[in-house]
């Protein structure tokens, strides 16, 4: 490989790589839910919008993920978007091994059994319509089913490995 003028230090695809250049992309903070014979969950910055007729969403999950067994089987999952007052909940819902269901996080059981998280933007609870093998993860393409987009505040942003908010 040789360097071209105007493009840096270019190096050969790695895991290092990859994440490297994602810490420059900013991100909307999202957790996403499910409900087996406990609840689970997971901070996600994977979440897209994919189609608006029928309204289909993605977002990919670790098969290593504690909440993947769950996810793996579910009929319905539960999205939210964080708002900036959210880094603590984004926190709990990213760290491995913590009780994310437990005080101070405030949920309710939701439409299809679903974990609906209280305090968020928005939220959506979707019927799962596919798992696509995507390396050591799956994406999950999900319809909405029902949801809310009333929540005030502004959204929790991902960058550079840290929870932030918009600037004006």
């Amino acid at each position: 490989m040789t360097a071209t003028p105007g493009l840096g230090n270019p190096q050969l695809a790695s895991p290092d790589l990859l994440r490297s250049v994602f810490r420059q992309h900013a991100a909307g903070v999202a957790v996403i839910t499910a409900q087996g014979c406990r609840p689970v969950g997971f901070t996600a910055t994977s979440l897209t919008s994919v189609s608006a007729e029928p309204p289909v969403i993605s977002f990919g999950v670790g098969l290593g993920s504690s909440s993947w067994p769950v996810l793996a089987e579910s009929e319905h999952v539960g999205v939210h978007i964080l708002g900036e007052h959210q880094q603590e909940l984004a926190a709990t819902f990213a760290r491995s091994g913590a009780e994310r269901f437990g005080a101070p996080t405030r949920w309710y059981e939701g439409p299809h059994g679903v974990p609906v998280l209280e305090g968020v933007l928005a939220w959506l609870v979707c019927r799962v319509v596919a798992r696509v093998p995507a390396g050591d993860h799956r994406i999950v393409l999900a319809e909405a089913v029902v949801g809310d987009p009333s929540g005030a505040g502004r959204p929790l942003l991902y960058h550079q490995g840290r929870f932030n908010a918009l600037r004006d």
